[in-house]
């Protein structure tokens, strides 16, 4: 039995069908709610049930917490509907205009850009391109009907090949397949793009880029489509790892700060090492940002990293620096490991 959704503020409608997540119907008919992770684990997706009964589905607890619940949240992610449900949530206009597409793709290059980062690029087909929004990821499809999600490294103009920054995971099926039997030229595939962490190009807002490890790579395609453009917004990027090594790409965002005087580069290390002699910024990579800004009202957040780094940035930037809730953008990496 297939149970109508209304969405609001827009008031338009679609219908799920039995055994279908709220966020599948939604897609499926056009229309772009934000999304991430697609399995629970990020809180991308969460919105507010107005009207209707829904069941809940499977869903990491620190995402969706009882009181959440209680007022009312779920996550359209993994929630079915139990009956026609009028559900608040923000669309996206611009995604919902970018076809997801399943394709074949080969290794074009591997180049490692640190002990455990590699660059791959991809090739598409002669007659293919990608078209996505800076910031997008892509889903390989495996042969056992697996997924691996990794984001677009490089911005929408610049589409020849697809650039992903692969992070080594110990038992991780396929990145140990990466780095230690993939050759260039071996053929993939992958569907995409997907994601609603994007740039919104309707603001004229500074922007603060929070980085955690490889959440570089999204906010690199971000950054290099606002350059192209000529954009005049006031950008930061703090980008925070353990040691000076796992800032795997330094002197792009050098570069990028002595070209732009509009933009700055702050890396953060937590835990350098003693050959690192480190002068820079020490600690976490949100409390640079805090000890920096006491008020970040009239700014936007873009954040990109592990589920732990993007929560407490998202927590202390709106609790803490009044920084409205709808102007933080986020993708948490989940890591996955057989």
């Amino acid at each position: 039995m297939s149970h109508q959704v209304t969405i609001q503020p827009s008031g338009h409608q679609f219908y799920v069908n039995e055994d279908e997540t709220i966020l599948t119907a939604a897609l499926r008919e056009g229309f772009t709610l934000p999304y991430g992770c697609r399995n629970g684990a990020c809180g991308s997706c969460k919105g507010k049930i107005l009207q209707g009964k829904v069941d809940y589905g499977k869903f990491q607890s620190n995402t969706l917490k009882p009181e959440e619940i209680a007022e009312g949240k779920v996550l359209f992610c993994v929630a079915k509907p139990l009956t026609d449900l009028v559900v608040e949530a923000k669309e996206i206009r611009a995604a919902g205009e970018v076809p997801i597409k399943t394709l074949p793709c080969r290794v074009q290059k591997l180049q490692k850009l640190a002990d455990d980062v590699m660059l791959m690029q991809l090739k598409l087909p002669a007659n293919e391109r990608l078209q996505f929004l800076a910031g997008q990821y892509i889903d390989f499809l495996l042969k056992d009907g697996r997924r691996r999600s990794y984001s677009i490294a490089n911005p929408p103009h610049s589409d020849e090949f697809i650039d992903l920054h692969l992070r080594h995971v110990p038992g991780g099926r396929f990145t140990d397949h990466v780095f230690s039997a993939m050759k260039e030229k071996d053929i993939l595939r992958f569907e995409g793009p997907h994601g609603s962490f994007f740039i919104r190009e309707d603001s004229d807002k500074p922007i603060i880029f929070v980085a955690g490890g490889t959440g570089f790579a999204p906010i690199k395609g971000m950054l290099e489509h606002f350059f192209a453009e000529e954009s005049s917004r006031q950008m930061v990027l703090y980008w925070g790892a353990r040691a000076r090594k796992d800032v795997y790409m330094p002197e792009l965002p050098i570069q990028w700060q002595q070209e732009h005087s509009n933009f700055s580069f702050i890396p953060v290390l937590s835990d350098p090492l003693t050959e690192d002699q480190w002068q820079g910024r020490r600690g976490y990579v949100h409390q640079a940002v805090l000890e920096d800004f006491d008020d970040l009202s009239g700014f936007e957040v873009y954040a990109c990293g592990a589920p732990v780094m993007v929560d407490a940035a998202r927590q202390s930037f709106t609790q803490t620096r009044s920084l409205p809730e709808d102007a933080f953008y986020a993708d948490s990496f989940v890591y996955q490991a057989d």
